[in-house]
């Protein structure tokens, strides 16, 4: 890749690596160069723009990043599409994220463009919790180096990233109980255990409270097991202090054995891991009766997502075990509500299709119905969306609406009716956007008589959606053209909700420039609409 001044004549095809502002145009930093903003650039008095010439060995960024991410990961992951050179990867369950490190500095090392950063080894993940990132640092990668990363990742007998999913099972509680134990300490308990395991998926099945005796631990052991647990937990009235004590002194007299006894995390060092047969059994330590985070969740999330848990799993435990000194220990999933919002994860993006229109400017056919390859326009809009990342899919209908509905019978979407469809389009979008589940980040706004948008062009909007960067507004331009869809941040919703008669969001666009974002579309597709009986023709003598 050849970087640095380059004279503005000679810039075509280049990318711009500083922003620079052309008249009333400002250049953003990553843009290919085309001849209309040489143009501009040569008509505003610029002579040279600072520039990345990409070489026959260079692999764009784009295209460097999808390579780098598409053999990292196993079932249960997933990749958004590239944006700016980067990769995002998202747990599609709850369950955690697997990882071999080793491989992961071996990738690194590859080569400085090529990089990947992903969460702890082991950590809990949500569904759609972002858990790695893949970036080329800058504006190519050398293929050598794209070709040896790909080897990498592949030479193991796994991918480097995986998921252990949660898997819900039947859960015993078992509590022993001393006069001096308070029923409202064993009460309290048996709702925080069920909190605690509600962030797994899996029931309380039973809960026992029984004498603080080993031949009573034993009888509430095998009682458990007959009934079907698959997993027992037993807290004491007092404290674990000896693998003699009377909670592994019960399971041993029910027939089990004691595999390891303490742990190298604080709280929690007072656990007890042994096992009925095949069924685990945990003695709890005191800190369990809390919801904060302690050992016991660790041990817990290894055991739901069927990972390995015994003497050399618990005692390698220890660094970052010291859970204690944390200021704000972070509470278990069940717990955190809407802090879970700080974690980074897959932006929540419907699709609106708007499909309200009277079509008069095709004269007497509704254009939406008109059959295209078979099938009619507005179906190919709306199989491009479902074809996205973008759920849910709103199809927003008013004239011949039943017509509408039945053209796309069997697509898995919701339908939005704008009554007021007569007065233009921005019924349509107060209808669509009214429908929007209030748990959606924003709505990429489609158009009906648009069947040359691809889904790979909404996911790379979807991928490039960052409130927090700046990354609001997103559209696509072609040969210095903006087209559609839009992608709208919810932020946004409430003035396009005002917006009145026949007219769309174009000058909230001017308004807001500081949060658009330009995606440069692969195509015209982003530009052609079929709305009138030329455009048509036009379109069909292309085919």
């Amino acid at each position: 890749m050849i970087f640095g001044p380059v004279p503005t004549p000679k810039a075509l095809g280049a990318v711009l690596a500083h922003a620079v502002t052309a008249g009333e145009r400002r250049l953003k930093k990553g843009r290919v160069l085309d001849t209309d903003d040489l143009a501009a650039l040569e008509a505003a008095g610029v002579a040279e723009v600072v520039a990345a010439i990409l070489e026959v060995d260079d692999v764009a960024e784009d295209r460097a990043a999808t390579r780098a991410a598409a053999r990292l990961f196993g079932p249960g992951l997933s990749a958004g599409a590239a944006f700016t050179g980067r990769v995002n990867l998202f747990a599609d369950d709850h369950g955690l994220l697997t990882l071999d490190r080793d491989e992961i500095d071996r990738l690194n090392r590859v080569d400085e463009a090529l990089t990947i950063a992903t969460l702890p080894p082991l950590a809990p993940v949500e569904p759609g919790q972002m858990v790695a990132t893949v970036k080329i640092i800058p504006f190519a990668a050398p293929e050598a180096a794209v070709a040896a990363w790909e080897r990498i990742a592949v030479t193991g007998n796994r991918p480097p990233l995986g998921l252990a999913r949660f898997r819900p099972r039947p859960v015993a509680l078992i509590q022993t109980v001393l006069p001096s134990v308070k029923p409202s300490v064993l009460d309290k308990t048996v709702e925080v255990t069920r909190r605690r395991l509600a962030a797994f998926g899996s029931p309380l099945a039973t809960e026992r409270r029984v004498a603080h005796d080993s031949s009573a631990v034993a009888e509430a052991l095998d009682q458990a097991q007959a009934e079907g647990a698959e997993l027992v937990l037993v807290v004491g009235a007092s404290a674990i202090i000896d693998r003699r004590d009377v909670i592994p002194a019960g399971v041993v007299a029910a027939g089990g054995r004691i595999e390891h006894f303490g742990m190298p995390v604080d709280p929690g060092n007072l656990l007890l891991m042994g096992r009925l047969g095949e069924m685990p059994v945990l003695g709890l330590p005191g800190c369990a009766r809390s919801p904060k985070l302690n050992g016991v969740d660790w041990v817990l999330q290894r055991l739901f997502a069927d990972l390995p848990v015994g003497r050399t799993e618990i005692t390698g435990l220890g660094a970052g075990g010291l859970l204690a000194e944390i200021p704000s220990r972070p509470l278990p999933r069940a717990e955190i509500g809407t802090a879970a919002e700080a974690v980074p994860r897959r932006p929540r993006i419907a699709a609106l299709v708007l499909a309200a229109g009277q079509s008069r400017r095709m004269g007497p056919d509704n254009k939406l119905l008109i059959l295209l390859d078979g099938k009619p326009m507005v179906r190919h809009a709306v199989e491009v969306a479902l074809a996205s990342a973008a759920r849910p899919v709103i199809v927003v209908t008013g004239h011949q609406q039943d017509a509408v509905r039945s053209a796309l019978d069997g697509l898995d979407v919701r339908f939005a009716h704008n009554p007021d469809y007569a007065d233009g389009l921005s019924g349509s979008l107060k209808a669509g956007l009214s429908a929007v589940p209030e748990d959606a980040d924003g709505a990429v706004v489609c158009l009906g008589d648009m069947p040359d948008v691809s889904a790979g062009l909404i996911d790379r909007l979807i991928a490039g959606f960052s409130p927090v960067e700046g990354r609001a507004i997103l559209a696509p331009v072609r040969g210095g053209r903006r087209g559609n869809p839009v992608l709208w941040a919810r932020r946004f919703f409430d003035e396009l909700m005002g917006l009145s008669g026949d007219t769309g969001a174009k000058h909230l666009i001017a308004n807001y420039g500081e949060f658009l974002t330009e995606i440069e579309a692969p195509d015209d597709g982003v530009l052609i609409d079929l709305d009138t009986p030329a455009a048509l023709a036009a379109w069909r003598a292309e085919r």
